[in-house]
């Protein structure tokens, strides 16, 4: 298992059919109890008319994991949408799977299926993203060189988040942390070493996982 934390890369919903009823899976990153909560009573509002609205969330490392059947079998519904999350490593998450009855009971195991083939499909839909550390890092560069950096920076994988024009260009940029010294050559020579980047710090951000 990776020893950073694995979260949804974005928000994201799918939908499949099972026997005539729709079951559509929502997902959503989130940092707190009350995030995950309020984004289930978002897509209860939505769906008021549904049949069911199953949830599960995890949270803080697997700390804090809970989940409702709402209404369905004790069992079928809930726990199978936490398994799912729990199966695919993801953490600080939150999934609601909505209902529309078909007319077709489907019984325990079918739902326990659909369920949880609702579930990951979201997660499928959102893609996994993996925290890791990130380097953010200044520099100033000439007019000039500022032209090259600005096309080439994001070639290299780097993020830039901010842009300052005075006498020489400052950029403020991010790098993943273990990419951070091959980077910092490159710009070194792109620009025939007038502009040596200077780390300001490291954060936690996603990656693209898949």
């Amino acid at each position: 298992m990776s020893e950073y934390k694995l979260s949804p890369a974005k928000k994201a919903e799918a939908e499949i059919i099972e026997r005539k009823s729709r079951f559509i899976g929502y997902i959503s990153p989130v940092s707190s109890e009350e995030e995950a909560r309020a984004f289930i009573e978002t897509i209860k509002e939505k769906h008021s008319d549904a049949t069911h609205n199953v949830w599960a969330y995890v949270l803080r490392g697997g700390a804090i994991a809970r989940c409702s059947d709402d209404g369905e079998p004790q069992g079928t519904a809930g726990l199978p949408t936490l398994e799912v999350l729990r199966k695919s490593g993801l953490d600080d998450c939150v999934v609601v799977v909505t209902r529309y009855f078909g007319g077709i009971l489907l019984g325990a195991g079918g739902l326990t299926r659909a369920y949880s083939a609702a579930a990951k499909a979201a997660v499928d839909a959102a893609g996994i993203a993996e925290w890791v550390p990130f380097t953010l890092f200044s520099l100033e560069a000439s007019y000039s060189d500022y032209q090259k950096l600005a096309y080439e920076l994001p070639k290299m994988g780097a993020t830039v988040e901010s842009t300052e024009f005075e006498v020489d260009v400052t950029i403020k940029a991010a790098i993943e942390s273990e990419r951070y010294d091959e980077i910092a050559d490159r710009i070194a020579a792109l620009t025939n070493g007038k502009s040596i980047p200077k780390a300001i710090g490291t954060e936690q951000r996603p990656s693209l996982v898949k």
